[in-house]
């Protein structure tokens, strides 16, 4: 089962900051890594986050997001692969906690710090990120709440 939970955060950490859209506007589309604009004939053009006007430092929080639900993943699925080797990956549990905690601060400032854009609502890459920050948690501390092996 705390295989399944790792995989299932892996899983949500990597669709929110590389596919999930944290705002959106119309045919706009922004997250951590930056801003999507897609037209009626089909033709997405990517962009940063610059023209939203928010701070430098807003958008260091967006790649430190970005970067942090990555590492996030990685972590969750090499602890998912020791325990599917039937090992107690606790020093694997104890970084995944670490890497989570990091990746949802960093991810709380960027949505705190949001300039805002009229019309914007929190979309579904904010609500995966936060998901799987709750699921993750819950992998890693069912990891380290096991007995050890004799």
């Amino acid at each position: 089962m705390i295989v399944a939970l790792a995989l299932l955060a892996a899983v949500g950490f990597a669709c929110s900051v590389q596919l999930g859209r944290w705002w959106a506007v119309g045919d706009v589309e922004v997250g951590p890594f930056g801003s999507r604009h897609c037209f009626a004939a089909g033709q997405c053009q990517p962009a940063g986050l610059g023209w939203i006007g928010g701070t430098p430092q807003w958008t260091r929080f967006g790649m430190a997001t970005w970067a942090g639900g990555l590492i996030a993943m990685f972590a969750l699925v090499v602890m998912a692969a020791a325990l599917a080797a039937r090992r107690v990956p606790r020093l694997a549990a104890k970084a995944v906690l670490v890497s989570i905690a990091t990746a949802a601060i960093a991810g709380t400032v960027f949505i705190v710090q949001f300039p805002g854009i009229d019309g914007a609502h929190l979309d579904r890459g904010a609500w995966l990120f936060g998901g799987a920050v709750l699921v993750g948690i819950v992998a890693a501390i069912g990891v380290l709440r096991a007995p050890r092996p004799a």
